[in-house]
């Protein structure tokens, strides 16, 4: 049975990059998901009311739909990842087929905060980084890749990112197995991780 990776923290915790290094760890026995791809679409709300939405509230997932895709794949199947445009707020129609695979790692700031999810999940990381850190990689990635403003993206992490984070993410914490400081620069937790799963692997 394929072995699931849940890892979470908080935006700019650098989650993505563990992510990313274990799942290149096991080459094309692994498969990476984002929580991001699972965003409700919203292209029946007025363009200029979707900025204004709390894309950082649990309720902004579609859960439901990560919950059958990873039972879908912890069953061997092949799934359909939905794409999400962050620059319209929408979905995009095309969804991309993916696995089956020996391992899935899957990677977002709520991944441990739905029970639901988190049963499906035999390993469970979080990624602890400082929030100024946090704060500063996230001006970089929605200027560079999001076409977001300065003023815009100050506005967000005041209303929703920071009070979310406190909320629901931080909280999270609590249901890891393994907590790594400091992200993908944590070379040794991001070993540790990927030696875990080889064992588990041997034993599954």
């Amino acid at each position: 049975m394929p072995i699931v990776i849940g890892i979470a923290g908080g935006t700019g915790s650098g989650k993505t990059t563990v992510a990313r290094a274990v799942a290149g760890a096991f080459l094309d026995r692994a498969i990476m998901i984002e929580q991001d791809c699972f965003y409700i679409d919203r292209s029946n709300v007025p363009f200029k009311d979707r900025q204004g939405l709390n894309f950082d509230h649990p309720g902004s997932l579609d859960v439901d739909m990560m919950i059958k895709t990873l039972e879908g794949l912890k069953n061997s199947q092949q799934v359909r990842i939905p794409q999400y445009d962050f620059t319209t707020h929408t979905r995009k129609k095309q969804l991309i087929p993916l696995g089956p695979a020996e391992v899935i790692v899957v990677e977002g700031i709520l991944i441990l905060h739905y029970p639901g999810l988190r049963d499906l999940l035999d390993l469970k990381v979080f990624v602890q980084t400082d929030a100024d850190i946090r704060l500063m990689r996230r001006i970089k990635r929605d200027l560079e890749e999001r076409g977001r403003t300065l003023g815009a993206i100050f506005s967000q992490y005041i209303k929703s990112v920071k009070p979310m984070h406190e909320m629901y993410v931080e909280p999270s914490r609590q249901y890891a197995d393994i907590i790594i400081p400091e992200g993908g620069f944590n070379v040794v937790g991001v070993e540790t991780i990927i030696s875990q799963v080889s064992k588990m692997i041997r034993y599954m």
